[in-house]
Order: structure tokens, then sequence, then C-alpha cells
């Protein structure tokens, strides 16, 4: 793992992002950045009345991932080698193109690419691939809420706006991981799956590995 400093967990919602990075930062004594929304007051509000609520949701995911990465990204750890993410900052421009209208997205992807340029890209960005059934079956069994009114059609949307943007990808490696088959957070024996994954060196680009 020393040759990926920098490492991004990125998936659609319920693929088990956040699981994988607890796991990883545990087994390389790495340290972890998760995402902070679940104090975002528009995100209720958006899944009720999506129309309503995207701009202000958008640009407020915009403002508090752009200070935490800044922050985190800045502070040198003198005890771990390796930092993990749940989430690319990428992502608020993925769910923005999905969320917003045309002229509002045009807008926000003005903001964005001038904010983006002053993070670093990573060394490494794992995507966790899950077909939209198994996706559904892990978002209802973690119980929250507003994700109850998540439908099909939105996820597949992120999926279609993730790809779009990592077969573009020629920066730096992309690990894509289909998870469909596998449980890594029940059985060890597909977490060490995913650990003999990571313990190959990759080339700029996409590479896709089945489970």
């Amino acid at each position: 793992m020393e040759k990926y400093p920098y490492i991004v967990v990125e998936g659609n919602i319920g693929s088990g992002k956040t699981s994988l990075v607890k796991m990883l930062t545990k087994e390389f004594s790495a340290h972890a950045i998760y995402e902070e929304f679940s104090d975002n007051p528009f995100l209720p509000k958006f899944y009720a009345e999506p129309e309503k609520h995207a701009f202000p949701l958008e640009l407020s995911f915009l403002a508090e991932r752009y200070h935490q990465l800044k922050k985190e990204l800045n502070t040198r750890d003198l005890f771990h080698k390796n930092i993990i993410s749940d989430y690319y900052f990428i992502k608020s421009l993925i769910f923005a193109e999905i969320t917003l209208p045309e002229d509002e997205f045009t807008l926000y992807k003005k903001l964005f690419h001038i904010i983006h340029q002053k993070l670093p890209q990573p060394d490494l960005l794992i995507y966790l691939y899950s077909d939209v059934e198994r996706l559904q079956k892990n978002i209802s069994k973690r119980g929250r809420d507003y994700e109850s009114q998540i439908t099909d059609d939105y996820l597949k949307k992120i999926h279609k706006g993730y790809f779009n943007f990592l077969n573009q990808q020629k920066t730096f490696p992309v690990l894509v991981l289909n998870l469909t088959n596998i449980d890594f957070v029940e059985q060890k024996e597909d977490f060490m799956k995913i650990l003999v994954s990571l313990g190959e060196t990759y080339e700029k680009g996409v590479h896709r590995i089945n489970y």
C-alpha cells in the first residue's frame, strides 16, 4: 500500500464505501477521511422535494467536501503512511449533473472547477460496483429514513455518471471492483480477495476485477 499514499474509495449509494474504508484503515493503520453528511439539513428535504432543494444541497456539499479535504490532506500525519477517503471530490460534480437543471448546473460546474484544481488527485481510486438490486438491499438494511425514497432510476443515473467519468480517467489508476456476488463485510475470505487485488501494481487508467 506504500505505493498508493492517498487512496479514494468511491461508489454508488449503499455500495459499502465507508465499510471498506474502515476495514482498510484498520488493516493498514491508515488515516481515514469520512464524508460528513449526516448533519446536512438539506438532505432529507432533497429526498422529499428534489427540485426545490437540489441547488442548496449540492452547494452545501461542495463547500463541506472542499473544506474537509483541504484540511485533512494538508495536515501531515507522522503516524500514518496512507490516507484513505470514502469519497472523491468529483462526486460533487457527478451528483450535481443528475439533480440540477441545465442552467444551475452550468453555474455549479464553474464553481466546481475553480476549487477542484486546488485539491490533490488520488494515487489510486477504488470504485465499488454492485447492481441496483444489491444496492437497494444495502440501503434498506442501514435504515436511514430519508433514503427510503431513493429510486432504482436514481441509482442507475449515478452509475452512469461515475462510469462516464471513470472511462475518461487517464491521470491515475482506477480499480473497479464488482462486488455484486461477494460480501466483504460479513465474509472474511471476500475481504481477503480485495486485499490481494490491492497488492498489485496498476498503471494509469481503468482496471476491472470481477469476483
